[in-house]
């Protein structure tokens, strides 16, 4: 007998370690299967697992269980990030804090020997607890970046890049960290809004150069008023920049500064000459209308100097102190002193000397490195580039083609917005962790570009004509640049593997919007460029999990939802059933409390399982579910067949969230609710022929219910199928992960047994709904009478009478001509009946109940509404608190409607 609860604890780790063990998380060699591949986003080798890793492998492992037990060779490959900085930092940490020299001190290859021990000790802890969520990963196959064969296909492809002229050296402005003192991503800045100043400086025009600058306006906003001026003001939230200017911007059609162009200021404090140009990026509506130009050091600025042909020169070394390497006009005063500490010292040099025109207070946007938490600088330094524009234009065909797919489609605007718009990819980093750029340099700084260092030898050779000393680049490849070559690399790429062409190109990716570009569309350049063939035929974006207020989660606002936590208390299902089932949406509201609901949702199917066990529901030898006579039976197995049909193409077309919804509906509202309540009167009957039928008929739904339900929820589906075992005859499956989908024809659908039980169901369900709105209570049986019923309703009445009067709760069942005095009238299945409720419940109570919940909708509503018509609450209030209100007016009126329909039903009561 089956426990009473299943116990999660006990259960996990002995059903996974058997799935492992059982060698089905590998791909069939059977040749003639259909292939089905799919690469895990490899997560951070530092990581753990956080609840966007749960939602996004739970989503994976179901495509993976369920094409499974269609048959088909699947691949689900697993493997991990090198994750350079992240990595680097961790062991910088943990040497400092074990009071150990720092990483420049030990030298690179003993820090790099440090960090590869501490990867062996520590580095796959995620593995392990994406095995605790149940992934059904090959970890035969688990690949690492930074391991030999996917070095190996990192060199190959950055010389072949290179020599194709696809990979080049430039000085161009980076996202620079003075902390780490390397470049980094976009995705590894995080814009943070903080306090800060607009400093006005007024720039003294050269050459006695004067001007009339207008100071008043009259209501049509053209000027009135003039002064004299021989300076032009520009506005600045970085002042120690300054040092750095080449140049001063107008737009082009602001007539203020129309004879301006041309002319030049002399730069306070350095007293460079700098030139005044016209440009659409000054805004005559912002400040002064007039900005500064640095372009070593703002990357808007950048491109206005390539436009003006300004110089670009850095005043910052790579500490972000002021340094005059670039620039030996910067006063000797600033070399070495800290940017900010700069900042201060220019705007109270400005203030002494006079050309501090004003300070406006704001509050912007800064951005600060994701890990160090310094500020970001651009800066401007030599860097490796991949010419992603080239690359691009066959990855933006390959989806107009459709030869890749989005799922949702709306995100391949992202996609095209991306790489129609694509700037060099910078993907050098100075660091130490990390692939090793493949280029070594010459006494004269000739580069060479080889796979090893025999190779740039012999190019060197060949190039001096002799021996000559060479140095290799001791930047590494950005992270982003080895996993852009996952779905090849992890396969055998360079080498023409079997891997490769069974499972190349790849059918499905699984991964988060906000790495479209980072990733995505990466991996779409590299597959296209080495495999000639996009790398997935379809691109599945999973939402972003928020708090149930729809907020961000983070441990700042202490509303993180541990994912371990969870399955250490509820166990796995519960949170991968929450995460399918919530998974519609671009944003994922996620509490406890529904994570905990779905628990009570595996409970059920427990308890459906022991009450069929009780009920001595078993496997027959030779049962044809085609062949049953029962109406209760053939109508399940058409429930059955729907169901089947509707999580199979909701999974096939990544609507995981339908396939719950549809699991959902089935077991609980069709099996449990209905299915054995209907199968109760039979079990004890005295018809052995029907109980003998609906018993077989039981164990065998079940059985295939725990099939569909498995990709979802795997661990309480296994045990189920295990511990069901010996109930009757055995099964040809011997576990559930290597069991076959289920077979369920269409002839399975009996449209005869839908509409008797469909009206069966409709009527006891109308009369619960009703007792509910009238507030009859729970130990109370009215009576049930049919209004002048047709003769197929009347012998409907008669077949199911012991079901209606059980089942609805009612205390008689009858035929009238009218409705009594003191009776509720209703229409179910095309029949008019009526639920006496006289002395049953005090009609003027019940009014009185009534009119004061409706009150409280009123008011309700009318809060709520008077919210939505104000506009500063529409347009100042967060979008997730603007769509509560709506939802809570929607759940309001329905209420409202609802009510007012119960009162509407006492006035024929009396």
């Amino acid at each position: 007998m089956l426990d009473k609860t299943f116990d999660p604890t006990a259960a996990e780790p002995r059903l996974y370690a058997m799935w492992e063990d059982s060698g089905l998380f590998a791909p069939k060699t059977d040749g003639a299967a259909e292939a089905y591949s799919i690469v895990i986003p490899p997560p951070n080798v530092t990581g753990s697992l956080h609840i966007g890793h749960a939602l996004n492998n739970t989503l994976q492992d179901i495509l993976a269980r369920y094409h499974r037990m269609r048959g088909k060779a699947v691949l689900w490959l697993p493997g991990t990030d090198h994750a350079g900085i992240a990595t680097q930092m961790v062991v910088e940490r943990q040497l400092a804090a074990a009071g150990n020299i720092g990483r420049r001190d030990m030298g690179r290859d003993a820090f790099v020997s440090k960090v590869w021990e501490w990867k062996a000790e520590s580095g796959g802890t995620i593995v392990q607890q994406l095995r605790r969520l149940g992934a059904s990963c090959d970890w035969s196959r688990e690949r690492f970046t930074l391991d030999e064969g996917l070095n190996a296909a990192v060199r190959k492809v950055f010389v072949r890049l290179h020599k194709d002229g696809l990979i080049y050296r430039d000085k161009r402005l980076v996202n620079w960290d003075p902390h780490f003192q390397t470049a980094i991503s976009d995705l590894e800045v995080e814009q943070r809004e903080m306090d800060g100043s607009y400093w006005h400086f007024a720039y003294p025009l050269a050459d006695g150069v004067t001007y009339e600058h207008p100071v008043a306006y009259d209501g049509d906003g053209q000027p009135t008023e003039y002064e004299t001026r021989d300076y032009i003001v520009v506005a600045t939230t970085r002042p120690e920049t300054m040092l750095g200017d080449t140049g001063v911007a107008v737009h082009p059609d602001d007539a203020r500064y129309a004879g301006l162009v041309g002319k030049f200021v002399t730069l306070p404090i350095v007293g460079r000459r700098i030139p005044i140009v016209a440009d659409d990026y000054a805004d005559p509506t912002k400040g002064s209308g007039a900005v500064k130009i640095t372009p070593a050091h703002d990357f808007n600025d950048f491109q206005v100097g390539k436009r003006a042909g300004l110089a670009a020169l850095n005043v910052m070394d790579a500490f972000g102190r002021i340094t005059a390497a670039d620039t030996p006009d910067v006063p000797a005063e600033y070399e070495g002193m800290d940017r900010f500490a700069a900042r201060k010292a220019i705007v109270a040099r400005a203030e002494e000397e006079g050309w501090l025109k004003a300070i406006e207070k704001t509050r912007h946007v800064i951005p600060h490195g994701d890990r160090s938490g310094v500020v970001i600088e651009p800066w401007l330094t030599d860097q490796w580039y991949v010419d992603a524009h080239t690359l691009a234009q066959p990855a933006i065909k390959a989806v107009e083609r459709g030869d890749t797919v989005f799922e949702p489609k709306s995100y391949e605007k992202i996609y095209f917005e991306w790489l129609r718009n694509i700037e060099p990819w910078c993907i050098s980093r100075q660091l130490w962790w990390g692939h090793r750029i493949p280029a070594w340099y010459g006494p004269d700084g000739t580069i060479f570009v080889e796979e090893n260092e025999d190779d740039a030898r012999a190019a060197a050779r060949h190039h001096y004509g002799a021996e000559t000393p060479l140095t290799q680049d001791e930047d590494v490849l950005d992270t982003w640049f080895s996993s852009a070559l996952w779905p090849f690399s992890t396969m055998g790429w360079p080498e023409d593997t079997e891997d490769l062409r069974r499972f190349y190109p790849t059918s499905d990716l699984v991964t988060a919007a906000d790495i479209i570009f980072f990733w995505v569309a990466r991996m779409m350049m590299m597959g296209l460029h080495f495999m000639d063939e996009v790398p997935f035929r379809r691109v599945i974006i999973n939402g972003l999990v928020r708090d149930e207020k729809g907020q961000k989660m983070s441990k700042s606002k202490g509303n993180v939802i541990d994912p371990l936590g969870i399955i250490d208390e509820l166990g796995a299902d519960p949170l991968r059933f929450t995460m399918a089932i919530l998974s519609g949406t671009r944003d994922i509201k996620l509490s406890r409390q529904r994570i905990e609901g779905y628990r009570n949702f595996g409970t059920k199917l427990w308890n459906a399982a022991r009450f069929a066990q009780m009920n001595e529901a078993r496997r027959v030898e030779g049962f044809d579910p085609a062949a049953v006579d029962q109406t209760i039976n053939r109508w399940i197995r058409g429930e059955l067949t729907k169901a089947g049909r509707a999580v199979g193409e909701a999974i096939e077309g990544g609507r995981f969230d339908d396939a719950a919804s549809a699991l959902y509906r089935f077991v609980w509202n069709v099996f449990c609710d209905w299915y054995l309540e209907l199968a109760k009167p039979v079990f004890m009957g005295s018809d052995e022929a029907a109980r003998a039928e609906t018993r077989a008929m039981t164990a065998w739904t079940l059985d295939q219910t725990l099939k569909l339900m498995h990709p979802v929820m795997p661990f309480i589906t296994e045990e189920l199928w295990d511990k069901l075992a010996g109930e009757g005859a055995a099964r040809s499956e011997a576990t559930l992960i290597g069991a076959a989908w289920p077979a369920l024809p269409d002839a399975f659908i009996d449209a005869d047994a839908e509409a008797e039980i469909g009206w069966l169901v409709d009527l006891v369900t109308e009369i619960r709904q009703l007792k509910a709105e009238m507030n009859v209570p729970q130990g109370a049986k009215p009576g049930l009478s049919f209004i002048a019923p047709d003769a197929a309703t009347a012998d409907r009445i008669a077949r199911h009478r012991d079901l209606i009067l059980t089942l609805g709760r009612v205390s008689a069942l009858s035929t009238v001509e009218a409705a009594a005095s003191g009776a509720v009238t209703f229409v179910s299945g095309g029949a008019t009946a009526a639920l006496s409720l006289a002395g049953i419940i005090d009609v003027s109570a019940e009014r009185a109940r009534l009119t004061k919940e409706i009150a409280v909708f009123d008011s309700d509503i009318g809060h709520v509404n008077k919210k939505l018509a104000n506009p500063n609450f529409v347009d100042r209030a967060a979008p997730e608190i603007v769509d509560e209100q709506r939802q809570k007016l929607a759940e309001a009126e329905a209420g409202k409607a609802k009510l007012q329909a119960a009162l509407a039903r006492l006035d024929a009561v009396g």
